[in-house]
């Protein structure tokens, strides 16, 4: 089945840098859009960025623009958010996600998330 585990959180003062990874498993990785998103607390989930099976960004939240980089690596099935320049505003629980349609059935998939806090 579908696996997507999320690492690399933890507290972090503003200015440092985190990179985040999520690990997936249980379909072809390669092909896949993944995504990640933040949910800070007390406020929707909300999307961060994208990257295509081929390495193509995208669909960066304005608030992390210049700051936030995902890529992934095919040949290890691993996603990756580096963050750089973090501030207090950043702190949220991030997420992996990926979709499949599946006999014409769509899924989305999630992590179990990695808790990030910005602050000093």
């Amino acid at each position: 089945q579908v696996q997507l585990v999320e690492s690399g959180g933890g507290l972090v003062q503003p200015g440092g840098s985190l990179r985040l990874s999520c690990a997936a498993s249980g379909f072809t990785f390669s092909t896949n859009v993944m995504h990640w998103y933040r949910q800070p607390p007390g406020k929707e989930r909300e999307l961060v960025g994208s990257i295509t099976g081929l390495g193509g960004t995208g669909n960066y939240a304005d608030s992390v623009k210049g700051r936030f980089t995902i890529s992934r690596d095919n040949g290890k099935n691993m996603v990756y958010l580096q963050m750089n320049s973090l501030k207090p505003e950043d702190t949220a629980v991030y997420y992996c996600n990926t979709r499949r349609v599946v006999d014409g059935i769509p899924y989305n998939y999630w992590g179990q998330g990695t808790q990030v806090t910005v602050s000093s």
